[in-house]
């Protein structure tokens, strides 16, 4: 589809290479437009997730409409943010503490424990949850409703700001203290 809105926006027809008419060649120029935006949006909220999940700085979406650029600036424009998406995805799969606390974790429940007051693979309290990983607890619930990573990370700005207290026998047994 992404080579088809790329030629609508040059204003070529897909079929056959024939140019289009002045009707179509806007319809298809909207059309191609509307496709890029959704898709642009798509690996900018990949991108942002990731980094958020991470707690780095999320990349501003700056610069001008697609309607104001060319479509070899769309095009770009569109791989820029598939790159961003893969590339953060990518460093979210390494936190720098996963061996220490995946060994945590097998000292603790499984990722959908729901028995409370400790929820999640890493058994998080309501506070810690609501402290390092707020934005996930409110949109999605207790720990026990986060993927596996969610919760690591949200572990993982914990060790960054209080060392992996108040786990230290586990995590003593785990190497990470």
């Amino acid at each position: 589809m992404a080579s088809a809105a790329l030629l609508a926006l040059a204003g070529v027809a897909p079929a056959f290479g024939a140019p289009l008419a002045a009707g179509h060649r806007q319809s298809a120029s909207r059309a191609a437009i509307a496709y890029y935006k959704k898709e642009i949006a798509g690996f900018q909220k990949a991108t942002w997730h990731w980094q958020r999940l991470m707690g780095v700085t999320p990349t501003p979406a700056t610069g001008r409409a697609l309607e104001a650029l060319s479509a070899d600036e769309i095009h770009l424009r569109d791989q820029r943010w598939a790159s961003r998406a893969r590339t953060a995805y990518r460093q979210a799969q390494h936190p720098p503490h996963l061996q220490a606390l995946l060994c945590i974790h097998n000292y603790e429940g499984s990722w959908r424990d729901t028995g409370g007051p400790y929820y999640g693979g890493l058994q998080m309290d309501l506070g810690f949850q609501q402290t390092y990983g707020g934005w996930l607890y409110r949109t999605k619930g207790t720990a026990d409703h986060w993927a596996p990573l969610e919760q690591i990370w949200a572990a993982e700005r914990a060790v960054r700001g209080r060392g992996f207290w108040p786990g230290p026998s586990t995590a003593r047994a785990c190497g990470g203290l």
